[in-house]
């Protein structure tokens, strides 16, 4: 059962309908997102310095004693049009305590005004930076969040077309996988999932991607040749409309002979991980996926 905590953020989500009001325009959404940062504040054993990694705008969070050489590259969810390292700057920190690995949190392009492939392209950059910095790829660890975690998942196949080094592993928070259809959750958990119900009606996917096909494998993940891919673990609320694009991923990655592995939340919402400090469910999800990531640095 989910805790009292989370039904009341719920609750909240859906008087709200926080991502699908209409009166607000995408330059207001961003707004609101930025404001909602100073309730998330930085882990009390976690510092923070800003950074450009190569063209793109970035962010350490570094915790005490972490090791130079290994890495965490975050990838922040927001929709493709917004977020930034400093909303998420409160769930990264804690991620790096429980990893005790820092993170580079990159400020990527974002839709409409850059649409696909800018952000994938300064997801590539920032990688490629931190190996530049002496981080070999096999102690880095890829994680985002909603599109975040899309475009964490794109990154690992465009750098396996490319021949490139692969990371250590990636963690992927409801991600999306499929823009190219909207898969049976979408119906089934339409009712119950207070962030995303409504986004169907808006144009986000079409911003985002624009005159690209959606069954790119860049764009959708979960059409790509996955052979090969590194350790994935994927998060999820039961109670989100983008469950199955997480699930069927999932399936298809270890099909592919893939160590992939996805945990489904009871009664959870759309990145839930973000209110660590309030919900005994993200406490818990941050401390596995801390311990994916040490297993992941250490095995790398």
């Amino acid at each position: 059962m989910a805790s009292i905590q989370s039904r009341i953020l719920t609750f909240w989500f859906r008087q709200n309908k926080y991502l699908a009001n209409k009166k607000y325009t995408p330059p207001q959404m961003r707004e609101r997102m930025e404001q909602s940062q100073r309730f998330f504040k930085l882990h009390k054993d976690v510092q923070n310095e800003a950074v450009q990694a190569g063209s793109v705008p970035a962010e350490w969070s570094i915790p005490n004693g972490a090791p130079g050489d290994a890495a965490i590259l975050y990838i922040h969810g927001g929709a493709w049009y917004m977020g930034s390292p400093r909303t998420h700057r409160g769930m990264v920190s804690h991620l790096c305590y429980a990893s005790g690995v820092n993170a580079l949190s990159i400020d990527y392009r974002l839709a409409p005004e850059n649409p696909f492939p800018a952000g994938l392209e300064d997801c590539l950059t920032a990688f490629e930076w931190l190996q530049a910095q002496g981080i070999p790829a096999r102690r880095i660890v890829l994680a985002g969040d909603s599109a975040g975690g899309n475009l964490s998942l794109a990154l690992l196949v465009e750098l396996k077309a490319a021949g490139k080094p692969l990371p250590a592993g990636a963690v992927a928070l409801s991600p999306a996988t499929d823009l190219a259809s909207q898969r049976e959750s979408y119906t089934t958990r339409h009712k119950v999932d207070p962030v995303l119900a409504n986004l169907g009606s808006t144009s986000i996917v079409s911003d985002y991607i624009r005159d690209h096909d959606p069954h790119e494998p860049t764009i959708s993940p979960i059409y790509a040749d996955l052979q090969g891919l590194p350790p994935i673990l994927i998060h999820v609320g039961e109670n989100e409309v983008l469950l199955d694009d997480a699930v069927g991923f999932v399936a298809r990655a270890r099909a592919a002979g893939v160590e992939a592995q996805v945990k489904v939340w009871p009664e959870m919402f759309h990145v839930f991980q973000i209110f660590v400090p309030w919900l005994p469910e993200a406490r818990q999800a941050i401390s596995e996926i801390g311990e994916f990531i040490r297993a992941r640095i250490r095995t790398g």
